[in-house]
């Protein structure tokens, strides 16, 4: 015995032999409430017995008749599995001819000579003890009834003969089993095997049908070449006939297996354990079922109950034990034995009385945690004897819970069917029996479910790119969520091209093996949810192969391929190309497309051609690459089919005639020997053709031609084969010479200063001797009308095509002499020149003035120097200037306007307005009208002292936070005005310098001129407070007579640039000296605004 435990161990290898062990085994467990038992358990030692030695005689047989090789092997523990092999331990070949018997022996339905060998060996592998026993071989020899003498037939015995049938074709009898009908039985749940083997010549087919009934379409499996039917798990509704039909050519046989299913016994209703108080009633039912109806015995702790002491609160009624007013002494372990010929099941049932109050088994204070609108299922398992009711509670107040919303299950469970975010909270279960009563509490939290807000996407990319799946996951926030990705529910291959990112998975350098379904798993532990997408993997076609080449003909072929793989896109067309190995080597034409359902293409040919071919498939992302070159074809030479084109006839010379014409390829030639038939006459003639056959070239030149005669011409291709269809006929003409005549009649209309109008009659056609391709005018601008100009102008030519007898000379000069010849023009050049003609133009406006400067401005002048206009294109008359101001904010003021003579070329402005901007607009005229303009901008110079205060001005007295603290400053200033005013009525004086030498406010400073900051009062320099009214002018005197408001010299040496819009630009510098004082203080207080131009 194994300690703790009740299992029993044996061991055979060192404890003796495996038969002393042998016999029935029953285990009993027992305690002071009672006995259990065991099924008993049979041990039987393992047998692999020898074959017995024996003589096998050689079986000479004539072909066609049957035979069984039997088997017979030794029986063992468990049975052997038989098959049969040769001295290789090849396994010999079986079909419908020849095979196994599920007896182990093997059948020949008809022998053939090639049945001949000599070692036919049964084998037997017992499993169990590992090994394998073989049979004598057996010798078998098939011979032809035809080739048996009778010398070999007297020599041969009955038995040798193996009882000689005929070998001639028959109807099928059955080998096994015999007879026309046959039973078998079966037990319920095994596999039921029936076989039939019939013999035959031809070989005789197998049918099964089941008699008034079908065959189980889902258990029924056919074996051994359909000579065995087996229907697995079979039941008593499988019992029947069956029928086994052997047919051949010659006839059919059958046969009827009545089949009988038995069954062991097998439960209805085991007993259960019962649980009992004191004084109860209960019941122990024992039902079971099988063929034949098993016999039901009962045993109480091992022993047969017929033997057990009575107890009154048992009655025994078949396979049912009825309990009534039951004791403590009544607990007993009972046994139910359900037996038949097949079998026995033994079923124990512990039958315990016993008196105990409600206990309840579920842990307290459990936590359960639910996903909103799911089922909640809270545990209340329980334990008491009566049993005990159980009631649920929700809160620490509430009544009891109702079965209309909660579902009360027998093993005191409480579902909450849908659970909502209400259903959260406390929950009590109370279990009560007379006895006494026990509660326990659980908890339950309601969790949001988790939810795919963003599913990945079915996807199509081409091989090698990258793709990207989404899974956008929301879920409960106190839940620990994992997202794991699965590739056709399997885990995803462990490639570094895969990437997982929150909540992306991307594949990159996709191949045709990711291809699939991709699921995108959220877990939590309480619930899971997925999402899947499909990526197809798609490309260009896979390449075409097995091109073949059939219907050959002479101007056709068939061509025929397999189709590559689509690479999950469909393939839309096939494109064909050819190579012509004899004249293109290597270079690929197209030839053809068909669809991309078609695998066949008839195509057709061109003589003379050495054809190999080539297809492309196509879809939707390309073309896929070329196939392998299918077999050459060479097709039979014939006469050409087309003529050459492009055939003209053209002269080089006057006296020839140069035909070309575009030659046929090799491809065209349709055959060896390929040349040309080159024919022609004169078109306005009666002159016969002319006609040569030249080699394979492209021109030919007839000699002796008059000059510009139209030909009619024809070039014809032939071969070896013969000629091609007559050719078109087409004009030339021979060769051209320059043209004899002059156009007549030339003149000129001058249209105006610019444009003159040619006319001239036309040369006779003749006369051109060739083809007319225009007229010619050459011109030149001899010199100019006012003679200060004579200087050479180049020639000018115009061409004016085809016959026309007039043009146009536009872009002349004005005012000047021009002369002119006409040419005509034919392919060999030009014909000799008109006489020439000569025209002037009349006078046009001027260009604009050459330049125009403006020079040593002053206050009110400013000078203009300016060149005459490049083309006067006249005589200039005079010149018009314009010019008006421009003020700081870029408005015109009033134009003036003044004539000026021609023959100036300098003009000085005076009484202009000092410091001010102008803008000129200065042209010249002539009798035909005023010429282009030039404009010019200049300014004035400025007064210095006044510049230099509107410079501050601009610079200071225009910003704002100036004009704020200046607006302090005047405030400061009246306040002290008004204190002087009123110490003055008191007859004090008040002098203000003496006490700002003193007490230095720094709110009343003077400015530093550099930066517009305030700086402090300083001695070194004559800064001495200013008089009422006065003002330090440049030449160091006082003028009282100058105005608060005019501008102050601040120095000497004020250097002053006005930039290009006129504003003013300097530095102020100079430093100032010591001036003398003039008059007294004043004993009146001081004016305001002195006061502020002093500060200043």
């Amino acid at each position: 015995m194994k300690p703790g435990s009740g299992t029993l161990i044996i061991n055979i290898m060192s404890e003796g032999k495996a038969e002393t062990y042998e016999g029935v085994y029953q285990c009993t467990a027992r305690n002071e409430r009672g006995a259990a038992i065991s099924n008993n358990i049979i041990v039987r030692p393992s047998r692999s017995p020898l074959w017995t030695k024996e003589k096998l005689k050689p079986i000479i047989l004539p072909s066609g008749q049957s035979l069984i090789l039997s088997c017979r092997p030794p029986i063992g523990l468990p049975p052997a599995i038989i098959f049969w092999m040769d001295n290789s331990f090849q396994r010999l070949p079986q079909n419908e001819r020849v095979s196994q018997g599920l007896n182990g022996d093997l059948y020949f339905s008809n022998v053939l000579p090639e049945d001949t060998r000599d070692d036919y060996i049964c084998y037997a592998r017992f499993n169990h003890t590992q090994t394998i026993q073989q049979k004598q071989p057996i010798s078998l020899k098939v011979i032809l009834v035809d080739e048996l003498n009778d010398t070999t037939a007297a020599n041969l015995s009955d038995t040798e003969f193996y009882g000689a049938k005929s070998n001639r074709e028959r109807p099928p009898t059955f080998l096994t089993p015999e007879g026309n009908a046959s039973n078998k039985e079966e037990l319920r749940g095994n596999v039921l095997s029936l076989e039939c083997i019939a013999e035959g010549l031809p070989t005789p087919l197998i049918y099964w049908i089941k008699e008034d009934g079908i065959l189980p379409i889902n258990r029924t499996f056919y074996r051994n070449f359909q000579k065995t039917l087996q229907i697995i798990q079979v039941s008593e509704a499988d019992s029947g006939n069956y029928q086994c039909i052997a047919k051949n050519a010659l006839g059919a046989i059958h046969h009827t297996i009545s089949v009988t299913v038995k069954a062991a016994p097998y439960w209805i209703m085991a007993p259960q354990n019962l649980v009992l108080s004191p004084g109860e009633d209960g019941a122990l039912i024992c039902r079971a079922n099988g063929n034949p109806k098993p016999r039901i015995s009962w045993l109480s702790n091992g022993v047969p109950i017929e033997i057990v002491p009575d107890d009154p609160s048992r009655k025994i009624n078949g396979d049912t034990i009825i309990f009534s007013n039951v004791q403590e002494r009544s607990s007993a372990v009972y046994q139910c034995n359900a037996s038949n010929e097949y079998g026995y099941l033994l079923g124990n049932a512990f039958v315990n009385v016993l008196a105990e109050p409600p206990r309840i088994l579920t842990s307290a204070d459990t936590l359960y945690q639910v996903i909103a609108n799911r089922p909640a299922l809270l545990d209340c398992a329980f334990f008491g004897s009566p049993l005990p009711t159980i009631e649920w509670f929700k809160g620490t107040k509430g009544s009891a819970l109702r079965e209309d919303i909660y579902v009360f299950h027998e093993n005191g469970t409480l579902e909450i069917p849908v659970a909502q975010k209400d259903s959260t909270g406390t929950y009590t279960c109370v279990a009560r029996n007379k006895l006494g009563m026990a509660k326990n509490e659980v908890h339950l939290e309601i969790k949001e479910p988790t939810r795919i807000i963003k599913q990945p996407e079915y996807a199509v990319v081409q091989r090698g790119s990258t793709v990207s799946f989404e899974c956008k996951v929301k879920h409960d926030h106190t839940l620990i969520l994992t997202v794991i990705w699965l590739k056709d529910n399997g885990e995803l291959p462990s490639d570094g091209r895969f990437t997982i990112d929150k909540d992306h998975l991307e594949v990159a350098d996709v191949s045709d093996s990711d291809g699939g379904t991709y699921t995108c798993v959220a877990n939590t532990t309480l619930d899971s949810v997925s999402a899947s997408a499909v990526l197809s993997v798609v490309d260009v076609p896979n390449p075409p192969f097995d091109l073949e080449l059939t219907d050959q003909l002479d101007k056709s072929v068939q061509l025929s391929w397999t189709p590559g793989d689509d690479n999950n896109s469909p393939i839309t067309k096939f494109i064909i190309e050819y190579e012509d190995a004899m004249h293109e080597a290597g270079l690929w034409h197209y030839q053809a497309e068909v669809p991309g359902t078609q695998t066949t293409a008839q195509l057709k040919l061109s003589p003379y051609v050495n054809y190999s071919f080539r297809v492309m498939a196509e879809n939707s992302l390309g073309r896929s690459l070329p196939s392998e070159t299918s077999e050459q074809y060479f097709t039979k030479a014939a006469e050409p089919d087309k003529n050459p084109m492009i055939v003209e006839g053209l002269g080089s010379e006057p006296d020839n005639l140069v035909i070309t014409w575009q030659p046929l390829n090799g491809f065209e030639s349709n055959g060896p020997g390929l040349q040309y038939k080159v024919s022609w006459r004169q078109k306005d003639g009666d002159d016969e053709w002319t006609s040569v056959v030249v080699a394979n070239v492209s021109k030919y030149i007839v000699s002796g031609t008059p000059t510009f005669v139209p030909y009619l011409i024809k070039v014809q291709a032939l071969n070896d084969v013969g000629f091609a269809p007559e050719p078109a006929v087409v004009m030339g003409h021979s060769g051209e010479d320059l043209p004899m005549v002059a156009p007549g009649n030339v003149h000129v209309n001058v249209v105006n200063s610019t444009l003159a109008e040619v006319h001239w009659d036309p040369v006779p056609l003749k006369s051109v001797r060739g083809h007319l391709q225009g007229y010619r005018i050459y011109y030149w601008k001899s010199q100019s009308s006012s003679k200060r100009n004579r200087r050479h102008i180049e020639k000018k030519i115009l061409t004016f095509q085809g016959s026309k007898t007039h043009g146009m000379l536009p872009g002349l000069e004005p005012f000047s002499h021009y002369t002119l010849h006409v040419r005509v023009v034919n392919g060999k050049g030009e014909g000799p020149a008109s006489p020439t003609r000569v025209f002037h133009t009349p006078e046009g406006v001027p260009s604009a003035p050459s330049s125009l400067k403006i020079i040593n401005p002053t206050l009110d002048s400013l000078t203009l120097e300016w060149d005459p206009p490049s083309h006067p294109n006249g005589i200039l008359t005079e010149y018009t200037l314009k010019y008006q101001p421009i003020n700081s904010t870029h408005e015109l003021g009033p134009l003036v306007d003044l004539k000026i003579p021609a023959n100036k070329t300098r003009w000085t402005l005076k009484n202009l307005n000092f410091s001010t901007r102008y803008k000129f607009y200065f042209y010249a005229q002539t009798s035909a009208g005023s010429g282009s303009q030039i404009t010019e901008e200049a300014v004035t110079i400025m007064d210095e002292g006044k510049m230099a205060m509107a410079s501050r001005q601009v610079d200071i007295a225009t910003q704002g936070w100036f004009i704020g603290l200046m607006c302090a400053v005047a405030l400061l200033i009246l306040i002290l005005l008004i204190v002087c005013f009123i110490r003055r009525n008191k007859g004090g004086k008040y002098p203000v310098k003496e006490k700002e030498d003193a007490h230095a406010d720094p709110e009343i400073q003077p400015m530093k001129e550099d930066d517009g900051t305030f700086g402090e009062y300083s001695d070194a320099e004559d800064h001495k407070p200013l008089k009422k009214g006065s003002r330090t002018p440049s030449d160091r005197t006082v003028k009282k007579e100058d105005s608060d408001d005019s501008l102050v010299d601040y120095g000497e040496g004020v250097n002053g640039q006005f930039n290009e819009d006129g504003s003013f630009i300097g530095q102020y510098s100079g430093k100032k000296e010591k001036e003398p004082a003039e008059g007294n203080e004043s004993s009146e207080a001081p004016s305001p605004v002195n006061a502020m131009n002093s500060f200043v």
